[in-house]
């Protein structure tokens, strides 16, 4: 047993290694990936942040926590390209024929996409302290925040994943990320709930996106989570095992 995992650990690090050299061969990936977010938050703070009534004074504390999910939403998206180029040059294939853990292959995927995200989200916090942003969280909520982001970004990898073994195109391996992007502008994110009509409201209140802006808010400005975190995280897990478990399979059909 004790040589199985070792023998895991081992393939998933030339795995991770692998990918991580493709990542700082070219950094303008995760330039591209930060332009996006860091333009919006520029956006709503500087040009719509003074007509949006978010019930606080400074705006950048209340929009931070959704500009980091588009940010993380954004870069997996390069999981399923990535994915798409191994598959599309018979990498895959490839490995399928090494003695080496199936799974390794993929989760070295999936710790290359946290290992860029980290990046990208403390090159966004950073851009959100000069332009502001304040937090009175101690050192605890700033490890459950990040405990959750990453958590989200495992999430949304493993549907990558998916996306990026099934797709028929280029095209099609990074457009899957394209609805994720939109679901934090239906959300609390931007805007607070109650000023969407009814119909949009419970829509926006009960999709993941919310539970997770709200438990990331809650915690940076040092006030009661509430069943917010839970929820938060029943998403996450939820949605990392039932893509996990697609991706695994997806997986092992390409060695068919």
């Amino acid at each position: 047993m004790e040589t199985a995992k070792n023998h895991f650990l081992s393939d998933m690090g030339v795995m991770l290694g692998r990918s991580m050299r493709h990542i700082f061969r070219s950094m303008d990936t995760i330039i591209t990936v930060c332009i996006t977010p860091i333009a919006l938050m520029l956006l709503f703070v500087y040009v719509f942040g003074g007509a949006i009534q978010a019930g606080t004074d400074n705006y950048v504390n209340y929009l931070l926590p959704g500009i980091l999910l588009i940010a993380i939403a954004s870069g997996i998206s390069y999981t399923a390209y990535r994915l798409y180029l191994d598959k599309q040059r018979g990498i895959i294939e490839r490995f399928h024929s090494m003695p080496i853990a199936r799974s390794a292959v993929l989760w070295g995927h999936v710790l290359t996409s946290v290992v860029s995200n980290v990046i990208t989200v403390v090159i966004i916090v950073l851009i959100a302290l000069a332009m502001g942003f304040r937090s009175s969280a101690g050192i605890l909520p700033w490890l459950a925040v990040a405990g959750i982001l990453v958590l989200f970004t495992l999430a949304l990898t493993w549907v990558a994943a998916i996306a990026g073994l099934s797709a028929k195109s280029v095209e099609g391996a990074s457009a899957f990320s394209y609805p994720l992007l939109f679901l934090p502008f239906i959300s609390s994110a931007f805007v607070p709930t109650d000023s969407m009509p009814r119909v949009v409201r419970v829509f926006a209140e009960n999709q993941p996106v919310t539970s997770i802006v709200e438990a990331i808010r809650a915690l940076l400005s040092g006030q009661p989570v509430g069943h917010d975190i839970w929820v938060a995280l029943a998403w996450c897990v939820g949605i990392m095992l039932v893509a996990y478990i697609f991706a695994i399979r997806a997986y092992k059909r390409k060695g068919v």
